[in-house]
């Protein structure tokens, strides 16, 4: 007869269960917070930027250019933290995008006022690679979450057993190399069996080509007499 499962077993097969979505919706959260944080941050250098430059004379330029290094520090952000672009294309983005940072802080700090606020200014445009940086590094730490589900489970099937975190790490490392090692045997396999079909295929294809070349010079052969002796009895 099974037994029933104490209260802290329960919970924590309920605290396993909802570890994914959690983690989930903090990181959907995060990322909404740093998109705010963003907004704000270009928002302020640029209203900043623009009206120190409309002190200056510049006119509706004021307001254009400000805004054309603040989507332009966006766009080689995008470049450099979006997964799977090209090396170079990265690096050319790097490159532009320390000139901008580099211009917008400037003016940022040129901007009269006292020191303080105008350091502040300044460190908002840092503020916003380093936000946009942050925000593509966000993503689950998948040897921790097996680390902790095998903790979980140890405590579940031996209670008052506390598992060591360095042994969880471990257990997890060697069975996510045991799926990985199972994951490449299944490609190999798969792909043996595809390059045996392949060969059996053209085996087949060899074997009739061969057998209707031989019927094709068997079919010469063999109508050659019965071609002639016809040929006689006719002139005969």
């Amino acid at each position: 007869m099974p037994t029933q499962p104490t209260l802290t077993q329960q919970f924590a097969t309920e605290y396993a269960k909802g570890a994914v979505p959690g983690m989930l919706r903090a990181i959907r959260t995060i990322k909404r917070a740093n998109s705010l944080i963003l907004i704000g941050a270009l928002a302020a250098s640029y209203l900043h930027q623009a009206h120190y430059l409309s002190t200056l004379g510049a006119g509706m330029f004021a307001w254009i250019v400000p805004a054309v290094f603040d989507l332009a520090m966006l766009s080689m952000l995008t470049i450099t933290q979006t997964t799977g672009m090209a090396a170079d294309a990265k690096r050319a983005a790097m490159k532009i995008l320390s000139v901008v940072v580099i211009i917008s802080a400037a003016v940022n700090f040129a901007a009269p006022g006292p020191l303080g606020l105008r350091i502040i200014f300044a460190l908002v445009v840092g503020l916003v690679a380093g936000v946009e940086w942050v925000a593509a590094k966000i993503r689950p730490d998948f040897a921790a979450i097996e680390a902790r589900e095998v903790a979980v489970i140890t405590e579940v099937r031996r209670p008052g057993r506390k598992l060591d975190p360095e042994v969880a790490r471990a257990r997890a490392a060697k069975a996510a190399q045991t799926r990985q090692a199972n994951q490449e045997a299944r490609e190999a396999a798969e792909s043996a069996r595809a390059e045996a079909s392949r060969l059996r295929a053209a085996k087949a294809a060899e074997r009739a080509r061969v057998r209707a070349e031989r019927s094709e010079f068997d079919q010469l052969v063999g109508g050659g007499p019965v071609a002639v002796g016809a040929h006689r009895a006719h002139g005969g």
